[in-house]
């Protein structure tokens, strides 16, 4: 049986350093993180950590219990993908020669993606949106010849009013 794909959301302050013990807890506990995310949240202060990884339900509840036991740490939820949305970025440069150019600019628009850079021999492509949407932008593209590729991995967010949001005396001051 394999093991169930979770995005944890986790709430942490701002700190040095934070980073370094949230991954180094997972490590401990043999999960392997398939990406990782960081980034500023709405509140002064909060990062917001995207971890998307694989286990059981119990084994994900387990982790997150420790990620409790951080100082750092002010909220950890496992969001469930049906009531999230989730979406992640990517660039990828393709080469170009003459006609190919105009069949891959059709191609991008199909996607919704956008042509953020171009040279004579090649285009660099934008796209956000979904995993199932990013992979088939990919496999419309390989054919061309993928020189370069990033993707941010997973971000998320629950739909409508609930969410991951702390209360803002929640967070101890030092």
């Amino acid at each position: 049986m394999a093991a169930e794909k979770h995005i944890l959301a986790v709430l942490v302050e701002d700190h040095p350093g934070v980073l370094n013990r949230v991954v180094s807890l997972m490590r401990r506990r043999s999960f392997n993180i398939d990406s990782i995310t960081v980034g500023y949240s709405e509140q002064p202060g909060v990062s917001r950590i995207t971890i998307v990884l694989r286990g059981e339900p119990y084994e994900v509840e387990q982790v997150s219990k420790q990620l409790y036991k951080l100082m750092e740490v002010l909220k950890v939820t496992d969001l469930p993908e049906r009531e999230s949305v989730v979406h992640e970025l990517m660039m990828v440069k393709v080469a170009t020669k003459g006609a190919s150019r105009a069949e891959i600019m059709q191609i991008v628009d199909i996607y919704q993606a956008k042509i953020v850079d171009a040279t004579p021999t090649t285009l660099m492509i934008q796209a956000a949106g979904g995993e199932e949407k990013i992979n088939a932008l990919l496999a419309m593209l390989r054919p061309f010849g993928i020189r370069e590729l990033v993707r941010t991995g997973p971000v998320a967010m629950t739909r409508g009013a609930s969410g991951t949001q702390i209360k803002s005396h929640a967070i101890a001051a030092d």
